[in-house]
């Protein structure tokens, strides 16, 4: 007889597609979102597992080959076990759960425990490596037919489960979990009647910034893939489409592929930049030098929220005034109306988009995109007699109020929000720069510069021969305070710039 809570149970098993978490579907990553338990394989992308709540509880379930920490029977005891509890359970596999990841065991046990499930899929590892390669699975010129195989058997086996001679007469053939058989797969195909120059290839962490392609023949696969010692995960491609990727590779010739860049903004607003270089083959690593908090004391913005129909113009530095300045308005019971007939300024067009979230428009934005530009433009439009509200960070420099104040201007700072240095960097940034790995470490404020370096000076570890990047002149100074020099500064000062200002260095 089942209890209450099973029948408040939900499971639902998602594909978490290749490894690029942009090709992961909206739907799963709502479910993710839901989760309050979280089963994942060990080739689940970390950006995915951090969309889950704070309190969802999150299980490795991960097997690696020669390694697993549970074996399937346990998993399938485990996922029923948690449904048995209540709430979603969300079971995250690599691929697709229905392409060799055992999702139909799974939605099985399910089913005989009598708890509702879903299965959301995902863009298996064939379907990347053939699109990220450049290797069509089908092609009218080349190829009309494609099997997926399993190439994990044991090598020992009297009889292989895999029938070669049929795939003989299919034109394309992708094999997962084959290295371990790598040389069996090849030399099978060949006696059963595919030509030994018959072209083959491997692709190794398909999508991802460390995608490695292979080509050869059946011939010669097992030998050249040792030589470049190539590993799993990888998938392996046999049929004439194979040779397209030489005209038809795309991925891995991005201007940035290859290159890791350290991404030092707060984790939350470092998706744009993220976005623009991953989208150009960087691999991106987190890692933020900054941590944005709410004021501890909310007198001084609260008053002047009180007050504001006496000043003339609210100032805004940054997108983090803007949220704190709107967020702390909404939490007084009030909105955009509150501000009346104040006119708006601000710095540049990030904190403009920012201001557009709350259905506002800046009267007067900077340009070039800095505090001295907007103090200059301020005071050109007259700032002289004129009441300003500067809402920004606490420890945000005198330059821009002491400029108005000099010019007449009566204005009144309060704190919007507080930034203050991580107790340490992320291990895989730390890791990466250990490694020699890092070639762009990204810059986006002083605070980021100083907290940086005191973070890495904390963990012992050289930065010579790493290009640094800054968002504009203020974040350079910082830099050049420091003893170093960026290597490319922003022009636009905006995250967009910065890319572009990294692509056109790298080109």
């Amino acid at each position: 007889m089942h209890n209450e809570a099973e029948h408040n149970a939900l499971a639902v098993l998602i594909g978490a597609g290749p490894g690029d978490i942009s090709l992961v579907s909206q739907a799963a990553k709502e479910w993710i979102r839901l989760a309050n338990t979280i089963l994942y394989d060990r080739l689940s992308p970390p950006q995915l597992l951090a969309l889950a709540g704070a309190g969802t509880e999150l299980i490795d379930v991960g097997k690696a080959p020669g390694a697993h920490a549970m074996d399937q029977e346990q998993i399938n005891q485990l996922l029923v076990k948690k449904c048995q509890k209540g709430g979603i359970v969300v079971r995250l596999k690599g691929g697709d759960p229905l392409i060799f990841g055992r999702g139909g065991e799974e939605a099985d046990a399910l089913v005989a425990a009598g708890i509702a499930f879903r299965i959301v899929p995902g863009i298996t590892a064939a379907q990347a490596a053939a699109s990220y390669a450049g290797i069509p699975l089908t092609d009218r010129r080349a190829a009309s037919s494609v099997a997926f195989v399993t190439g994990h058997e044991k090598t020992d086996k009297a009889v292989s489960a895999i029938n070669y001679e049929a795939l003989v007469g299919i034109d394309t053939v992708v094999f997962y979990m084959g290295m371990g058989n790598l040389a069996q797969i090849a030399s099978k195909l060949v006696e059963a009647g595919r030509a030994p120059s018959t072209p083959a290839g491997i692709v190794y962490r398909a999508s991802t910034p460390q995608q490695k392609t292979l080509v050869a023949t059946l011939e010669t696969l097992a030998d050249k893939a040792g030589e470049a010692q190539m590993k799993s995960p990888s998938l392996v491609i046999v049929g004439e489409v194979v040779k397209m990727h030489e005209r038809l590779g795309w991925f891995e010739k991005l201007p940035m592929f290859g290159k890791t860049v350290l991404v030092t903004r707060p984790t939350d607003q470092a998706s744009e930049l993220g976005r623009l270089l991953s989208a150009q083959g960087a691999d991106v690593v987190s890692a933020p030098a900054i941590e944005i908090t709410r004021p501890k004391n909310f007198d001084e913005l609260d008053s002047a929220i009180a007050n504001l129909d006496r000043f003339d113009w609210l100032v805004l530095t940054s997108a983090n005034g803007v949220r704190g300045f709107f967020d702390r308005l909404a939490e007084l019971s009030l909105d955009a109306r509150a501000l009346g007939s104040i006119k708006i300024a601000v710095t540049g067009p990030s904190t403009a988009t920012a201001l557009g979230y709350f259905f506002l428009k800046p009267d007067l934005t900077a340009d070039p995109h800095t505090a001295a530009s907007l103090a200059d433009a301020m005071i050109a439009g007259g700032a002289e007699g004129k009441k300003l509200l500067l809402a920004r960070a606490d420890i945000a420099k005198s330059n821009l109020p002491d400029a108005l104040r000099s010019a007449g201007a009566e204005v009144t700072e309060v704190n919007a929000y507080c930034t203050g240095r991580p107790e340490k960097l992320p291990p895989q940034a730390l890791e990466a720069i250990q490694d020699g790995r890092v070639d762009w470490i990204t810059f986006t404020s002083a605070s980021t510069v100083e907290n940086f370096l005191a973070l890495t000076a904390q963990a012992r570890v050289e930065l010579s021969g790493i290009k640094l990047a800054a968002i504009g002149p203020v974040t350079a100074a910082a830099l050049e305070s420091f003893g170093l020099k960026a290597d490319v500064t922003a022009e636009p000062h905006t995250a967009a710039g910065l890319g572009k200002a990294i692509l056109h260095f790298s080109k």
